[in-house]
């Protein structure tokens, strides 16, 4: 294929999407232009928007030039914050527009899961670089669409995870390597976070007269809003998110694997849990347990939305979770990886008898910083996590959701039968149970939905064997037209 062939191709399929392409080649030493897709904002929390707004603002050599948002009451204030702060800022509520603007170099995206690919394919095609937040993806199809159109428009597309900035995580990991704690066990990721109520509406919540809702639902259908809070609740709504294991766990979820070694899925998945508790509008597990059967070391990841105990139930979870919530060796929120003569704790390395070893100092920079870095280089392999990483990481979220999805309630002792094999997870499994207990969860009338274990073919991404048909249902979606993410980007 000739260059002014490929340049039409590249431009036609940008235009599919409304969007003209257009890419600057940047000098070292020239300022980068960068946008903000998804500002956020919401009564619980300020939103994900505005804390890279300030991340990237304090860099030198970063503009923030644009941001977008289909919700104005949200993004007309950080407009007219960065004017007032000196910096030339346009306010889009459609990112195809915002992507049509060659005063952009690079945009990072906060938008709702459900949106994550499709902005990201979009950006790629009209030349821009990324940085998507977690999880990279809402499915497991939109994941490897990612991947591919980052390598097909070769941009810079970065897909962080906390561990992997300034954490010392990497740098406990590299200790490791060098065989200082032995063959590694399994990696176990912990999201010990209590998570209250959304409430239960009687009726559809009213849209916002600010706020263009096609735009918002994007991929999704369009649905009316039943929840109390339309932003930030959408976590524990299947349409747009994937539970706490997508919103926080994902984070450990990338630690355990990049610890682990893989850059490929595990074989098999199982997982248990429930939405306990209380009785709300969220659909997603609020307690869970997960099987992903890596080889040689397999992963367990652990989730709990109540706080230790049923006592602790009237107070206010978010402020006193260091005295609400259980711990397992010393980890709330976090992975341990269990080696043959010790374990890694976050950034610790500790003997069997719990000794601390060493405390590692972080010696990389942060996401943001990291990504710039990228962009001036234009090198991927300076990116600390790239979108494969993404998308290999929230595919973890993505099969054990699944398995949850299709699972059925269970007994308790039958839940116990089918762990019996795996040790270390059956100890998770008694400690999942123990803590319903706790809560004064009683199971037979609030049974656990036990998933079914399902078998991946890695190579191909799909699941194959027993279950495998409902199980592929899921890998995808049925996209809303315009907002469809293509087979080929």
């Amino acid at each position: 294929m000739t260059h002014s062939t490929r340049r039409n191709f590249l431009k036609m399929s940008a235009m599919a999407a409304g969007i003209a392409p257009f890419s600057r080649v940047l000098g070292a030493n020239d300022d980068i232009r960068l946008a903000i897709i998804g500002v956020g904002s919401s009564v619980k929390i300020g939103g994900k928007g505005k804390q890279e707004i300030k991340a990237f603002s304090k860099i030198p050599g970063v503009r923030i030039v644009a941001l977008c948002d289909p919700e104005r009451a949200h993004l007309d204030p950080e407009v007219q914050k960065l004017r007032d702060g000196g910096q030339k800022a346009e306010g889009y509520t459609d990112m195809r527009r915002l992507l049509e603007s060659k005063d952009v170099d690079a945009v990072v995206i906060t938008t709702p899961n459900h949106w994550h690919a499709l902005a990201t394919i979009w950006s790629c095609q009209a030349g821009k670089d990324v940085f998507v937040q977690k999880p990279a993806s809402h499915n497991i199809f939109e994941g490897r669409k990612m991947v591919e159109a980052a390598a097909k428009y070769n941009r810079i597309v970065a897909s962080p995870h906390g561990p992997r900035g300034r954490s010392g995580i990497g740098e406990a990991f590299a200790y490791a390597r060098q065989g200082k704690m032995g063959k590694i066990l399994y990696a176990h990721g912990l999201n010990y976070r209590p998570r209250t109520s959304i409430g239960k509406v009687s009726a559809p919540t009213p849209i916002p007269k600010t706020l263009d809702y096609d735009l918002w639902s994007g991929p999704a259908p369009i649905k009316p809003v039943m929840r109390e809070y339309l932003h930030y609740d959408w976590h524990w709504n299947w349409l747009y998110g994937d539970g706490d294991l997508g919103n926080m766990g994902i984070h450990y979820m990338d630690a355990c694997r990049w610890a682990l070694g893989q850059q490929t899925l595990p074989e098999r998945v199982l997982a248990i849990g429930g939405r306990f508790g209380y009785d709300d509008d969220g659909e997603t597990p609020n307690t869970q347990i997960a099987f992903l059967d890596y080889k040689p070391a397999p992963l367990i990841f652990e989730v709990r939305g109540l706080p230790k105990s049923k006592e602790f139930l009237a107070q206010n979870w978010e402020k006193n979770s260091n005295t609400t919530m259980d711990s397992y060796q010393g980890v709330r929120v976090g992975m341990i990886v269990h080696c043959e003569n010790g374990y890694i704790a976050q950034n610790k390395a500790f003997d069997n008898q719990g000794k601390l070893i060493e405390e590692f100092k972080p010696a990389n920079e942060s996401e943001e910083e990291n990504f710039i870095k990228a962009l001036r280089s234009r090198k991927s392999s300076d990116l600390q996590a790239n979108m494969l990483d993404g998308h290999l990481s929230a595919a973890l979220v993505h099969m054990i959701n699944i398995s949850h999805r299709i699972g059925r309630e269970t007994p308790g002792g039958q839940i116990r039968e089918t762990v019996r094999g795996q040790k270390d997870f059956a100890e998770a499994c008694e400690r999942f149970f123990a803590h319903l207990a706790a809560n004064e969860i009683d199971v037979r009338k609030h049974p656990v939905t036990l998933g079914p274990w399902l078998k991946m073919e890695p190579k191909e991404e799909r699941f194959v064997g027993a279950f495998s048909e409902r199980a592929n249902q899921l890998l995808t979606r049925d996209y809303r037209r315009p907002y469809v993410v293509p087979e080929k980007v």
